[in-house]
């Protein structure tokens, strides 16, 4: 079996600006969890498309993996947002 590798579709990141204290906060909400292939020539790297048919060109890698059998394939703070499509590619659906 392929290891799968967790991506993260990234919303555009935002800037917060707090007055009071003068910071700046620039940072980038998760909009989906998508599952990828490994790529077979490049170790750690996802292959070309999520298992939606998404391209993993624009997606961020997540460390993520699976404690043992029967833990999600995602991280479970993620779970609302995991792609629905991966998962049915993922079990076979």
């Amino acid at each position: 079996m392929t290891a799968i590798l967790v991506v993260l579709e990234l919303e555009p990141a935002t800037e917060v600006v707090d007055a009071e204290v003068g910071e700046t906060d620039i940072g980038a909400r998760v909009r989906a969890v998508h599952a990828a292939d490994a790529d077979p020539d490049v170790p750690g790297k996802p292959s070309a498309r999520a298992r939606c048919g998404m391209s993993t060109d624009e997606l961020e890698p997540e460390p993520y993996t699976p404690v043992g059998p029967g833990a999600p394939w995602y991280p479970p703070e993620y779970r609302t947002r995991r792609c629905l499509d991966c998962e049915a590619a993922l079990s076979g659906a």
